[in-house]
């Protein structure tokens, strides 16, 4: 199960936005229809880089075993 503010992993590119699978969003609302999110995108500055409403096809929950990568976006 998703909550607000858990860490997701993106399952797909977001080529609009610059984001790839892989990349780690945190979720800022869950709607009624329990397959539906918002989920925020940053910089390790703090900058907002997108902040989409996605479905549970899109992302899944971070895992405990995995490990963060860090990569520079590029502009859009």
């Amino acid at each position: 199960m998703i909550c607000e503010l858990d860490l997701v992993v993106l399952t797909r590119d977001i080529v609009k936005h610059g984001l790839e699978q892989g990349d780690v969003g945190t979720v800022v609302h869950c709607y009624q229809d329990p397959s539906a999110y918002e989920v925020e995108f940053v910089t390790a500055e703090g900058e907002t880089i997108a902040v989409l409403t996605l479905t549970s096809a899109d992302i899944y929950p971070m895992q405990g075993k995995q490990i963060l990568h860090a990569r520079e976006i590029a502009p859009v």
